[in-house]
This record gives C-alpha cells, sequence and structure tokens, in this order.
C-alpha cells in the first residue's frame, strides 16, 4: 500500500517517516498542497534501484549489440580470454 504524506509531515514527523521507510522497505511519497512533490526512500532502497537500472541498461545493450554486427566470437575461445583476464 503507498505511504503518501504531506510534505509538512516530512519535518514535523521525521523520526516516523524514517521508522517507516526502514521498516516497510518501501518510499514514502510527500504531497504538496495536494500534489505530488517528493518521494523519500532508504539509501538501500535507491541502492537496489540503480543497481537494477543499471543491470537493465546493461541487458539492453547487450541484447542489442548482436543486430549491430555480423561478428561472433567462439565461447571457448571467449571463455579462456575471460579467465585470464580473472
Amino acid at each position: 500500500m503507498l505511504n503518501i504524506r504531506p510534505v509538512t509531515d516530512l519535518r514535523n514527523n521525521f523520526a516516523e517517516n524514517s521508522k517507516a521507510v526502514h521498516d516497510n522497505q518501501e518510499p514514502v511519497f510527500l504531497t504538496k498542497n495536494g500534489y505530488g512533490d517528493m518521494v523519500v526512500m532508504s539509501i538501500e532502497q535507491y541502492s537496489k534501484i540503480v543497481r537494477e537500472n543499471y543491470i537493465a541498461e546493461r541487458l539492453k545493450k547487450t541484447t542489442a549489440e548482436p543486430e549491430s554486427t555480423t561478428e561472433r566470437f567462439d565461447f571457448l575461445e571467449a571463455s579462456e580470454e575471460m579467465r585470464s583476464l580473472l
């Protein structure tokens, strides 16, 4: 369930909002004059979103790459090269 609160609630009840964000692992949506204004979330939540977006972008790029070239690599050769780099 969405946790929607007025922006003044952040100032007046900071500890309660912080606890809600961390305990529920969900963001708090803040409104100003009845309209959406900000989202407050924990660093862990933000890091997870950034990580998931990075992975999604890399997958999209990796999926599109074979369509843009006819060059292909042998799996065993590529595996050996990767192992040597590690």
